[in-house]
């Protein structure tokens, strides 16, 4: 699995010109088909995600490559998810967020259990994304809680990222697809990831 950016042109245009690369091996990765097509659900609606299958020329290995709107194995949108963490940093229960969000409320309650069991670690691996990607970080003073302080790190680094890589802006669940690898609430994430892959 690798991660790219929502644009699948772009993604294209990459893949063509060898500008991504195998995350076992660093070898060049080239097109090889597409994945299981599905439909995610949206802010706004069903959203139709076809991800690319790309293959490495150096290893073989074959990769799906998930665009930053779409977290591994969850039928809705990143974006969607990313509303009902800040709504309950914020304090909102999930029946509330499910409502708002018009999503089933045991759905909803799924991703908030799940965010809830690793909101320290998340904390943590933004909070060093903070400081890798900044020249002179200030890092975010306590939010109200370990969930809060665990959305605000990931919104100072989101921040930080666009000022680093002069991007105008980042989307703070983009950031998330990105640095997860698309795992945030899947079994395992972050504690191996802490351990091989933090800057």
């Amino acid at each position: 699995m690798v991660t790219v950016e929502a644009d699948v042109d772009g993604v294209e245009r990459r893949l063509v010109a060898g500008e991504l690369t195998c995350p076992l091996c660093s070898g060049v990765l080239t097109g090889w088909g597409h994945a299981r097509q599905r439909t995610l659900r949206g802010q706004a609606g069903p959203v139709l995600l076809w991800p690319r299958r790309a293959r490495c020329t150096r290893c073989g290995a074959t990769h799906v490559l998930l665009p930053v709107a779409a977290l591994l194995r969850r039928a809705d949108a990143v974006a969607v998810i990313w509303q009902a963490l800040v709504a309950k940093a914020a304090g909102v229960g999930f029946r509330r967020i499910a409502a708002g969000l018009g999503r089933p409320a045991e759905t909803v309650r799924g991703w908030l259990r799940r965010f809830a069991g690793r909101a320290e670690p998340v904390r943590a691996v933004f909070t060093r994304w903070l400081r890798a990607l900044e020249v002179d970080p200030v890092l975010p003073g306590p939010a109200g809680g370990v969930w809060a302080d665990a959305v605000t790190a990931i919104l100072a680094a989101a921040r930080a990222a666009a000022g680093r890589f002069v991007l105008g802006t980042v989307a703070p669940w983009e950031l998330v697809v990105a640095v997860s690898g698309g795992r945030l609430l899947a079994p395992g994430w972050p504690a191996e990831w802490i351990n091989t892959s933090c800057p």
